[in-house]
Order: C-alpha cells, then structure tokens, then sequence
C-alpha cells in the first residue's frame, strides 16, 4: 500500500512542481530569510526556496565550514557538549550558540565572523543540571520604532543554561543595558515555585515586542521541582508582562515540572501561543499528584498578549513513562470536504502525531480512550485509559511483542529474551514496576526534539523516529546511595526521585554483542498525509558506526534532530550517528543525496538565499552524547557548485 500512494504521489509530483514554478522568483524572494527557529513563527522547517532541487541536488558541496572551538568530550571538570542549535538570518548574518552559550555572528555568505559574545559570568563548563551542555538556538527583534542605527535597535535573545535570558545588540554582540537594566534577566531570581533551578535550552519566541521563554528543568530529581512557568517579557525593557504555568499554586510544594522545555509556535494571525508541556515531577512515580492537572503533557494554547489559557490538549494522563511533549507544535492545514481547516500538529515520544484544531483544540481525527495496564506500585493510581489517535497512524513502534526480541545471533536473541522475561511487558503503556517494565518506545524515542518539517502544499508532514526499546525500574529511595555506587547495569541512569518513596532506574536494553534487543529498523523517517492521516511512505534512516563497519540500510539508527523541508520537492536531514547529511524525494522517501559531515549532524538544518544570490542549507554537525557518536564543533554551508 505504501508503494501505492508513492506511486500516486510521484505522479503529483510534476503537477505541483509545474504550477510552483510560475511563483518560483516570488518564493525565492520571500524566503530568502530565517528569521525564527523553525522557519516561521508557526515552525515547519520549510523554505520555499527552489534553486536546489531534485535534478541539481547532486551538484550541492561544500561552501563554508566554521569551527566554534566550543567542545567537550567530559573530561573532568568539563561536562560534555551537544551541538543542536540552528542558525537563524537576518540581514546577511547568521546567528548562532554554542554549546557554551556563546552566540556567534558570521557573515551568511562566506561564513566569516562578524563578533562573538560569552555571558559573563562564564556558563560554568561543569554545569550538571541537564545530560551535557546544550543550546538550540536564539531569536532576533527589531525595534520598530526606534531609529535602526540607534545601538540595539535589533536585539538577539539568547536562552543561557543556567536561567539567564540575555539581550543583546544584532551589530556588535554587547548587552543592551535598557533590557532589565544591563541586558539580563536571572530566570531563577524569579519565583518558581519548589525547590532548585530552571535551565533554558531552547530559542526564545519573539512577537511584537514581547520575549516569550519556558524552561528546561532537571528531571526525575525531586517530587518538589520547580513548577514549568512561561514568561513573556517586554523585549525592550525586560519588564514582565505575563506569566503562566500548568501547576496550581497550591500544590507546587509536591509537585512540580510541567515545564516547556521545546521551542513554541504562535499563529501571528490569531494571536495564539502553543506551547508543549512536559510530565509533571517525579516522573515515573505520581502517587503524590492525585489532583487532575490537565495542562501538562499537553499542548496548551494561550493569548500570546496576555498569557490568558484558551484551551488545553492532554496527550498523556498522569504520565510515568517521561512521555512529555518535547518537539515544537506545527501550524498546518488540513483539507476536509472541500474546506481547509487551521490546525496545528503535535509530534510526541509516543510516536502520535495529534492533529487539532487551531482555534478550539478539538482533534481532527478520531481519538479514542484505550484502556492501558495498571500499576502495581505501592502508592500509585495509574490512570485507567489513554487517548489514542486512531489517524494518523503512529511513526513509531509501539510495545515489545515476543516476536519483536531480536538479536544478531540466535545466543543474542536468547540473552535478549531472558532479559525481557525478567521485566514486566504488558505491552504498550506498562507502567514502570519494582521488577522493571519494558519501554518501547523508550523515554528518548518516537519523535524527539527535532520535530517535523511541513510541506504547504502536498500538506505532508516528515517525522524521523527512533524505535528503541528501554525498561524502568523502581526501587527503594533508601538504596539510592547504595546503588549509585556500583550501577544495577552498565550505563544505567538513576535517579533518587527526593520526596517520593522510590528511585528510578531506566535503561536500553541491549544484547551482549551491544545492539538493541528490539528487532530494526531502530530509526525511520516517515511522512503523513495530515488531510487523511495516511502514511504515504516509511524508510530506515541512516546506519550505525561500529568501527570502520556499518550495520546494514535496513536496520535505521537512532536519531536526534529535525528534517528540513523545500518547495522544490526535497528533505534534508542529519541527526544520525553515522556522519552523513541526506537529501530525499519528499514524495517517495528515495535518499538521492548524501555527504559526510565533520562529526554527526544531530540538529536541525535550515536553508536561505545569500547576498551573492545563492542557496545554502546549513546544519550544525557537532554529535552528541546521547547517541554515543564522536563529538564536533562544525557548523557546515552546503551550495551548488556552478
């Protein structure tokens, strides 16, 4: 069937591009820009750019590479880095972070800096407050009213790890001492309810005059984390406008968390904010959260002036498997007996792709509740059902069958199946047990922070999905210290959940030879018809690295990172270990381009037309810590060659 509607597509493909070419110039006017994180306020990873396409792709080279110099493998005293910003453009310069929150301004068309800026005092390079330093990007304002020579009448808004948002002049990098009186905000100056601090990892969002920021907060640590607040501040002044979070105020001494953590999307029409939350602390026991709390795992949508709630959509109810919203919600169209539908789209780690309505949040495909295993922890009141989108089909594999225990050799598969054996494995949504439970998809998969690209005029939307099958176990708070000592398995992660009776432990689960005890392909890339919920096409993505070998094409490799989408038909994407950037048929998946990078792309790319009148695409290719690859610095431009 998927060969079926690769065939109808293919088929629709001349059409549209035929009838694209006549606003070719328009479009490449009008996108010659990247001005916001994904693309456009309502994100999307889309240029309407078409100077590559499919006939040319293989002519793409290197343009320019820049080296930040900013990176850590973890030796003492240094955490380790993750490379995953994407630049945005404005007026011919790029702009950038650094894992160590230096923002970066480079010329677009030849990659040459134009000025650096660190915060000061230094990001401290032994912050352990999240798996390794991180930023994914910065915004930029202009002051409309101000004189455009006047120093920061253009701002760029960087997000610091460690809470702070800095202001800083677009022209030179320095602080703009009118923001908050000397061009910095400490986030956890502010009350945040709970205990410990916030993190900032994501772009801030920019409208009118406002800076709208979340919060990244450290999981699993604490029932009493702070509480997921988003803030909008005056971009001029700094003063506070609004706040808001998913977290009654009563109860932020025993709960906290369901923060935004991802990049948000406002409908610049509308004046609608759309903002991911994530699960609410501790995260894999909630015996303590027995109030409703229907605004986390959830896409809330707000009054982008005011921070007024118009409505919330809850995709997980009362979550124990870390399952919260971590990629950026998509503003799309659906068509639907002969009307087009406003609507966003909310990728999850569950491998759903909800489709709701824009205005009223109400799902444009059928949602059931389906009811799920309960737990059998002490204390805990799992819920009974979960909504399940019956359209469109998940891109990810859901629930460890027997059938699905895999292994290289048949000693592999056997080793793998007496692990799983040892663990509960109710199938799908097995809440997390004393015992362990099987985990698939695990917390770090589906669809991940990359979020997915749209295409407005096939309505296709790209996802890149990992399928990689994990357990969680909880123990005794008590043996938290003991256990920490000397790990339950190698490279496990535990956590001590402070203020709830039990710690957590969560792992892969792997085979001795070291691969994934779930049979492959262990990292696809999809697309879905959003005005019928089909899945058009489905492919593995990429290889793993094992050595100077690699595993075969059809067994996928986990992915982080995100997949850029052109007019001219094309998909762009990094985010494997394997080192290589691809470009694919957006109408059949077919990968007609590839190329290694300097270290993995596991980021986003984004694409724009230089001053010189060129395309470029550009990716950071820095790895990451996550996917155990080799770890860079590189952010690299990619052109035609004449």
């Amino acid at each position: 069937m998927l060969r079926v509607h690769a065939l109808i597509l293919a088929g629709l493909q001349l059409s549209l591009l035929l009838a694209g070419s006549a606003r070719s110039d328009e479009n490449d006017a009008a996108g010659s820009g990247w001005q916001v994180y994904g693309g456009a306020p309502g994100g999307g990873h889309y240029t309407p750019l078409t100077q590559i396409t499919a006939a040319n792709v293989h002519k793409l080279r290197e343009a320019w590479v820049y080296h930040t110099g900013d990176y850590s493998l973890g030796a003492p005293g240094h955490r380790a880095t993750t490379f995953e910003a994407t630049p945005i453009l404005a007026h011919d310069t790029l702009y950038f972070c650094t894992p160590y929150n230096r923002v970066i301004a480079l010329d677009a068309d030849s990659g040459k800096p134009k000025w650096t800026h660190e915060p000061e005092p230094k990001l401290d390079r032994a912050y352990n407050q999240q798996h390794s330093l991180i930023c994914r990007g910065v915004s930029y304002w202009e002051n409309s009213q101000a004189d455009p020579s006047a120093p920061c009448s253009s701002r760029v808004f960087q997000g610091v790890l460690d809470g702070r948002l800095e202001a800083l002049d677009a022209r030179t990098g320095t602080l703009c001492a009118e923001f908050a009186g000397g061009g910095t905000i400490n986030l956890n100056t502010l009350d945040n309810g709970g205990a410990g601090d916030v993190n900032l990892t994501s772009s801030p969002l920019v409208f009118d005059n406002l800076v709208i920021v979340g919060s990244a907060i450290r999981d699993n640590h604490q029932t009493n984390s702070p509480s997921g607040f988003v803030r909008a501040f005056d971009a001029r002044t700094g003063e506070e406008r609004w706040h808001f979070s998913p977290i009654p105020e009563r109860l932020r001494n025993q709960v906290g968390a369901g923060n935004v953590c991802a990049q948000m999307t406002v409908d610049v029409e509308r004046g609608i904010l759309y903002a991911p939350t994530t699960s609410p602390s501790p995260d894999f026991w909630g015996g303590q959260r027995t109030e409703p709390l229907p605004g986390v795992n959830a896409l809330v949508a707000m009054n982008v002036r005011t921070g007024t709630l118009l409505w919330q959509y809850q995709t997980i109810h009362h979550d124990l498997w870390d399952y919260d919203l971590p990629a950026q919600p998509t503003l799309v169209d659906v068509r639907r007996d002969g009307r087009t539908i406003p609507a966003v789209a909310q990728p999850t780690k569950t491998g759903f792709l909800f489709v709701l309505n824009r205005e009223t949040g109400e799902p444009l495909f059928p949602v059931v509740e389906r009811g799920v295993p309960r737990s059998d922890v002490p204390g805990e009141q799992s819920a009974a059902t979960q909504p399940v989108p019956l359209l469109p089909h998940p891109v990810s594999i859901q629930g460890l069958t027997a059938n699905e225990i895999w292994g290289i050799t048949p000693i592999d598969r056997a080793a793998c199946l007496a692990r799983v054996q040892a663990f509960r494995n109710n199938g799908f949504f097995t809440p997390p047990s004393l015992e362990g439970s099987v985990d698939l998809p695990y917390a770090a998969g589906g669809t991940n922070w990359g979020g997915m690209a749209y295409d407005p005029h096939s309505h296709l939307a790209i996802l890149n999905s990992m399928n990689i099958a994990g357990y969680v176990r909880l123990f005794p708070g008590a043996d938290y210290d003991r256990l920490r000592q000397s790990p339950p398995t190698s490279g496990a992660e535990l956590a001590p959940q402070i203020g709830a009776p039990f710690g957590m432990e969560r792992n892969v689960l792997l085979s001795p030879l070291g691969v994934p005890c779930n049979r492959p392909p262990w990292g696809v890339i999809s697309a879905v018809d959003l005005d019928t919920g089909d899945l058009r096409w489905q492919h593995p993505l990429a290889t793993v690295p094992i050595g100077p070998f690699h595993t075969p094409s059809d067994w996928g490799a986990p992915n982080l990172g995100g997949p850029l989408v052109t007019a001219s038909g094309l998909v762009f994407i990094g985010a494997t270990p394997d080192s290589k950037f691809r470009a694919l048929n957006v109408w059949t998946g077919e990968v007609i381009w590839e190329h290694a990078l300097p270290y993995p792309g596991v980021a986003t790319p984004m694409s724009f037309k230089s001053s010189s009148g060129r395309q470029l695409v550009v990716i950071a290719a820095g790895g990451s810590i996550l996917l155990k690859s080799p770890i860079g610095d590189a952010l690299v431009a990619f052109s035609l060659t004449q």
